[in-house]
């Protein structure tokens, strides 16, 4: 007997506003990374699961893992439920997100609803998806779904990259899931996004007194070369459009700049840190070759200043594949019966972890709570939101969508 998709819809009715407080008690509990101090919040969440009935497990990530990666303390939390045989499928949020930042017309911790939206910290990215996916589970339990099993994955290092969260899980085995699904926005499907290579550049000269200026070497003077070279050659890449919708050409920006002793001191050493966005038609390889080729020939103006450049974080893009096609499909058909508006799927460019699902060799897509638009959302800026009512929506999606999808 198929699950019951009317006891599905009335579980997941009577639960909303279960389901809006756990949201809220999920962004009330800071989880910011930087710093990334965030096992306290994997423990708030364990005990909001198992409170709903779910046996938690609580991976922790050691010290020096954290560290390593710009962590202070993390654990990774994966949450199952068995229907029956079949695949294994695996919804994957994070519940690590920015600093608030300034400008927020509201508590960026409060949970405040107004006007028919939630405000704060992760309540739309991702934390919000934590509550879709645990109420899509539980509905599927309720349903009496007699095919599969669904894992959650709960994981804090999504704004650092990603190793020590969904890498870790399947690089240690604790995870060996078919397919997966990552947290996303209700009106579109991700099959594809963006890439992002982060390089650091170290340009280092003498320092002198600046009485003096011609004794020492600027390392300022030859950073100022390289970031004209960079920026003149920025304009090219509007011309590389990706041929996938929505991903639009690839980005640079330099979003750090360090540097200099004192006003009046020769800076010995200037530091610069650059974000290259990779689009799925691009090799990462060609790319970072490239813009190393760009930076090491504007230094050549300056000989007597030293140069070395450093890669932080090489993240491939996601591409579509046809093994994750079945639930692109679903996801599209009912986000469009529930939201009554058509919803497709695309590209976004930005990046997420569900690159390490892929590089596994997990087929992956995202979809998820949340409003229209990144910008709808206030995604990463101040008074971020999220309608109750999409989430509710996104729920039901996610669970018709993977009843379909494991019955087939």
């Amino acid at each position: 007997m198929p699950a019951d998709r009317t006891t599905l819809r009335a579980f997941l009715s009577a639960n909303e506003q279960a389901e809006t407080e756990m949201l809220a008690a999920l962004v009330r509990e800071p989880s910011d990374n930087p710093p990334g101090d965030c096992a306290r919040h994997a423990e708030v969440t364990a005990k909001l699961l198992e409170a709903l009935g779910f046996t938690v497990e609580r991976h922790k990530v050691p010290t020096e893992l954290c560290r390593k990666h710009g962590m202070i303390s993390a654990a990774n939390l994966v949450a199952r439920k068995t229907y029956g045989p079949g695949p294994t499928i695996a919804l994957n949020s994070h519940g690590d997100v920015v600093p608030p930042g300034t400008g927020w017309t509201t508590d960026p911790y409060g949970a405040e609803i107004r006007d028919g939206w939630m405000y704060g910290r992760g309540s739309a990215v991702s934390k919000s998806d934590i509550a879709t996916y645990a109420y899509a589970m539980l509905a599927l339990e309720k349903s009496g779904l007699k095919h599969g099993t669904i894992e959650l994955h709960v994981t804090y290092d999504e704004e650092t990259g990603g190793e020590i969260g969904p890498q870790y899980l399947l690089e240690q085995g604790i995870s060996k899931p078919d397919l997966a699904l990552g947290a996303g926005f209700s009106y579109q499907v991700v099959e594809a996004h963006n890439g992002c290579l982060h390089l650091e550049v170290e340009v280092t000269g003498r320092s002198a007194h600046a009485a003096k200026p011609y004794t020492g070497i600027d390392a300022l003077e030859a950073a100022t070369t390289i970031l004209s070279a960079l920026y003149a050659w920025r304009g090219e890449l509007a011309h590389r459009v990706s041929k996938t919708p929505g991903i639009g050409a690839p980005q640079l920006t330099v979003g750090l700049i360090e540097g200099g002793i004192n006003t009046n001191v020769v800076p010995d050493r200037v530091t610069l840190r650059l974000d290259r966005r990779i689009v799925p038609d691009e090799t990462p390889a060609e790319v970072e070759a490239e813009l190393r080729a760009v930076i090491e020939g504007a230094a050549r103006a300056h000989p007597r200043a030293g140069l070395s450049i450093r890669r932080i974080l090489l993240a491939t893009p996601l591409t579509p594949t046809p093994a994750a096609a079945a639930l692109t499909q679903l996801l599209c058909q009912h986000a469009s019966a529930e939201l009554n508006t058509e919803v497709t799927a695309g590209g976004v460019p930005l990046y997420t972890d569900a690159r390490h699902y892929a590089a596994a060799g997990v087929p992956i897509v995202l979809y998820g709570a949340g409003p229209r638009s990144i910008e709808e959302a206030n995604a990463h800026r101040a008074d971020e939101r999220v309608r109750p009512s999409d989430l509710h929506a996104a729920t039901r999606v996610v669970a018709l969508a993977l009843a379909d999808l494991l019955e087939a």
